[in-house]
């Protein structure tokens, strides 16, 4: 473990196990997978805190050979999900929840330096409200709420409310949602009301995706990227993948050009099933071959 990195990604990872059109796949998943790795991938030193059944202490090598330092924590199960989807753009899921790892506690995670703290839980209570304010004090806090949101009750998903986000959110530096999580957690249908009204109740930076864009409100403005995926056999994983290449590439570069490469990157991920497998010169290079078409 090294004294400093440049995120620390706190989350269980899931065995998921994905169905479409009643094909069924099982693969390694959870926020803090897709994540890492495209943090990793975009040239950024990346620490995983996770928890996991020690019979699974072996799925960790993924991580390994990503170059990505984790420190696992033992747990009786290991989380793991089944995700149904039953549209065309992967947008609609039914989420089960199978099995559950133990909730992460202030001594979980190493007292690190760190220039953002990504907290990419799947559901709520896996990262307790009471540990946003005091890492808060060690790093920015990235905070995606679906890890906030998502409820198990008897192995269904359900969306709750936030009851602590007038308390919490003004500790969020940088706060990623959907377009239906929004609405969940303000009440307003339109994604970039939602943003404007989720940057007033105090997150710094508020990002919000869809199936056709990226938006991202700061307080002055409102910026967007499309996304550009020739297919979506990869969605699996959009959210998580987009919000962690932005996290990566705003640590040394602006809001717009952050935003494009996060569009971008998850747009090349969407393509192929699994977290991302591309470089950070490859996005770049689709960020100029799609500008070129575009003023074509």
């Amino acid at each position: 473990m090294k004294e400093k990195y440049d995120i620390i990604l706190v989350g269980h990872i899931s065995k998921d196990i994905i169905i479409v059109k009643n094909r069924r796949t099982e693969t390694l998943g959870g926020a803090v997978f897709y994540s890492s790795i495209a943090a990793k991938r975009s040239g950024v030193d990346v620490l995983v805190v996770t928890k996991l059944s020690e019979k699974d202490f072996s799925l960790l090598a993924y991580f390994e050979k990503e170059g990505i330092d984790t420190v696992p924590i033992p747990s009786r199960h290991t989380t793991s999900i089944e995700n149904i989807y039953y549209t065309e753009d992967m947008d609609r899921r039914k989420v089960r929840l199978i099995s559950r790892a133990e909730p992460f506690t202030l001594d979980d995670i190493p007292n690190v330096r760190a220039n953002v703290i990504h907290l990419a839980g799947l559901f709520r209570g896996e990262i307790p409200d009471t540990l946003i304010e005091p890492l808060s004090e060690r790093g920015a806090i990235a905070l995606d709420v679906q890890g906030i949101l998502r409820c198990s009750e008897e192995g269904k998903l359900l969306f709750k409310d936030w009851e602590k986000k007038e308390k919490l959110l003004p500790k969020i530096t940088y706060l990623k949602t959907d377009t239906a999580e929004a609405e969940i957690i303000t009440g307003i249908t339109d994604r970039e009301q939602a943003a404007k009204l989720l940057y007033e109740m105090g997150a710094r930076e508020v990002m919000v995706t869809h199936s056709s864009e990226v938006i991202l409100f700061d307080g002055k403005r409102i910026y967007r990227a499309p996304f550009t995926s020739e297919n979506l056999s990869g969605r699996t994983g959009r959210g998580d993948t987009c919000f962690a290449s932005y996290l990566a590439y705003r640590i040394s570069h602006g809001i717009a050009e952050a935003l494009n490469y996060a569009a971008a990157l998850t747009s090349t991920k969407m393509e192929t099933p699994g977290p991302f497998q591309g470089t950070e010169s490859a996005v770049l290079e689709r960020i100029e071959r799609e500008k070129k078409n575009g003023d074509g």
